[in-house]
């Protein structure tokens, strides 16, 4: 099973987007909420990120919705 986090908030359209593939999927992640949780913010931050949604994956970081990333690492 894969290692999935997700750093959101609470106003991202690819956030949700991103939350509703993996839960369409019954691929389980656990997520970061930037607008509720300050912790999250400042870590996302000192990974070099200014935007979100931030997808890790066993690692990996995708920034953005980017299915075509997303399903490769899935695949490893």
């Amino acid at each position: 099973m894969k290692n999935i986090e997700i750093y959101t908030s609470d106003t991202c359209i690819q956030c949700i987007k991103v939350k509703e593939y993996f839960k369409n999927r019954n691929i389980e992640f656990k997520e970061y909420n930037i607008s509720k949780d300050l912790e999250a913010k400042r870590e996302l931050i000192r990974m070099g990120y200014m935007s979100i949604p931030v997808i890790l994956i066993d690692g990996e970081h995708v920034l953005g919705f980017d299915l075509n990333r997303i399903e490769s690492l899935l695949q490893k």
